[in-house]
């Protein structure tokens, strides 16, 4: 099973839609195996959103994503990366499908709600910043058997 990283952003956490993006995961049928609550500091911050470094929004999202608390999971289940992308929908959220998290609960890039990994190696990536490997649980769900197939 392959892994990604989900973060509730401050102003999903702040407007109480954890809940939400929660049961969503679990009811696609994928698993949460690590979760916290915390606030992000600036060195984190900027390690995490580094490709943006050069941009001219890197600053205004520094402050955004430090402004508050944030949700961050590791999630798992087949092809992890791709469903959970598909899910989120568009970074823009005026451009993303209804029924994906932004389509139904944002209107502006700069408070879309969630982050999703966008490769296998951003998952890697941004999991082990936000989670030590102990903190990671393996674990069976009752409903396994009914969301693959052997």
């Amino acid at each position: 099973m392959e892994r990604s990283f989900l973060m509730v952003k401050p102003d999903g956490v702040a407007r109480g839609l954890v809940g939400e993006v929660i049961s969503r995961v679990e009811r696609r049928g994928l698993k949460i195996v690590a979760m916290k609550m915390l606030r992000i500091d600036r060195e984190l911050a900027e390690r995490h959103y580094g490709e943006h470094r050069d941009k001219p929004f890197f600053q205004g999202l520094i402050s955004y994503i430090t402004s508050g608390p944030v949700v961050a999971m590791v999630v798992e289940g087949k092809e992890a990366v791709k469903v959970l992308r598909a899910m989120i929908g568009a970074t823009n959220p005026m451009e993303a499908q209804p029924g994906t998290i932004r389509g139904d609960f944002a209107l502006d890039v700069g408070r879309n709600v969630v982050h999703a990994s966008d490769s296998q190696e951003s998952a890697e990536r941004e999991i082990s910043l936000f989670f030590d490997e102990s903190e990671i649980v393996s674990y069976s769900s009752a409903g396994e058997t009914w969301v693959y197939e052997e």
